[in-house]
This record gives C-alpha cells, sequence and structure tokens, in this order.
C-alpha cells in the first residue's frame, strides 16, 4: 500500500499503533528505501562514546518547515556530491538504542538555497524525515551541503520521541573535507566560504560529523544522545 504519510500524521501515534508498525503499514520507515540507494549501516561503525552525555541543542534557525515527506532520498533534482548519512539515536547516559524515534533533516543546495524560501520557493528539496530501526539508525541520502553568507557549513535536524521535540541541533563538518568539495562544480561557482567553523559562534566542535569518502560520493555519521 502506498501513502503520502507526513510527519505531523505520524507523530499523531495513530491510537494504540506504534510509528514503526504504521509506517510499515503504509510503505515507508525506516527499513525500507525508497530508491534503493542509501547504504545499511552496521551500529558497529558508530564511534561508541563511553559517556553518552546529552546532544548539545543548537538553533533552529529560520528555514525550518514540516516538509510532509517521510523519505530517505532527500536530493530530488539538486546536483552536488552525493552525502550518506547515517544518524544514530541513543537515550544519553544508558546508551540504548532507540527504536521508532523521527529524524527530521534540512539544509541549503550547492548554490546556498533553501527549499521553500527565495528561489527555491515552491519547492521541498533537500528536507525529509526518517524513522530510526531496531538499532536507533535512520539512513539518508543528500548532497553535500554549500554554505552562505554568515554562517559556516551545516545541515539542521531535530529529534522527536512520540509527540515530543526531544533535539534541535545542526551538524557540522570538518573542514579539510569541505575544501575538497567545494573544489568540485557545482560548489566551485560558490566560492570560498567567508566563515570557518571557528568563527562561527554558533559551531559546536561535538556536532562535527565523522565523513568519509565512499566512491565518488562521502558517508557521514553522528550519534545524537536525547534525554527521554
Amino acid at each position: 500500500m502506498q501513502s503520502r504519510l507526513n510527519r505531523r500524521q505520524a507523530l499523531a501515534g495513530f491510537g494504540s499503533l506504534s510509528l514503526g508498525a504504521v509506517l510499515a503499514a503504509c510503505g515507508g520507515g525506516s527499513d525500507n528505501d525508497d530508491d534503493g540507494d542509501t547504504a545499511r549501516t552496521p551500529s558497529g561503525e558508530f564511534d561508541d562514546a563511553a559517556s553518552c552525555q546529552a546532544t548539545a541543542e543548537l538553533t533552529e534557525g529560520p528555514y525550518y518547515f514540516d516538509a510532509d515527506a517521510i523519505r530517505s532520498d532527500i536530493r530530488e533534482d539538486r546536483p552536488g556530491a552525493a552525502l550518506k548519512l547515517g544518524i544514530r539515536v541513543r537515550s544519553a547516559g544508558e546508551c540504548a538504542p532507540i527504536k521508532d524515534a523521527v529524524v527530521d533533516l534540512w539544509h541549503c543546495d550547492a548554490g546556498g538555497v533553501y527549499s521553500g524560501f527565495d528561489a527555491g520557493a515552491d519547492a521541498r528539496f533537500l528536507r525529509g524525515t526518517q524513522v530510526t530501526n531496531a538499532e536507533g539508525i535512520a539512513e539518508f541520502t543528500t548532497i553535500y551541503p554549500s554554505w552562505y553568507r554568515g554562517q559556516t557549513v551545516h545541515i539542521h535536524a531535530k529529534v522527536h520521541l512520540d509527540k515530543r521535540t526531544v533535539l534541535t541541533t545542526q551538524l557540522f563538518f570538518d573542514e579539510a573535507v569541505t575544501e575538497q568539495v567545494y573544489a568540485r562544480t557545482p560548489y566551485s561557482a560558490q566560492g570560498v566560504p567567508d566563515m570557518s567553523n571557528d568563527q562561527d559562534g554558533i559551531f559546536d566542535s561535538s556536532l562535527v560529523l565523522t565523513v568519509k569518502p565512499d566512491g565518488d560520493a562521502y558517508r557521514g555519521l553522528m550519534t545524537f544522545d536525547v534525554s527521554v
């Protein structure tokens, strides 16, 4: 059964059904790929931090809206270096994976544009939602984000449990990797970022993604430890 199940509907709980069960019934969920392109990330690839301290909260920023799209591939027609993201959600303190957490991601394209605003006002690119599997992992296929004036390179994220938003934060990048990516088209047309990580007052080094080359693409990993 195919259905355009949006995040607001998913968070409503559908009575006694778990979110995972609802998504499975509608042909979605964290165990299904909408395009077959997102690789499965074993939990062993993640850095198992012993402390499991709560992930830092950061500002939502001005470009968030509910894109009503549960999907793993959020690229649509946006050109750029493919970025395969694995996001693991755990309970802070206990280090236990959280199944059926709802993860929202959104970021700008290779020209520094967010969908739903300015040149992308009528689009929904580079926005999407996934639900974590039994190992607490949600996966996305997107592109490496570009930059825009006044902030270092970043991706926005939210984590929801049941009807509660338990984390609003941002993900950052190693600048050596960013320099390699930005030497390529279409990023080279955007020029050199006007702000480094250290110059950005929002930047938090604990939120730098672990990024490695994956063929012509890149693979990024991050663990979110949240209070439940």
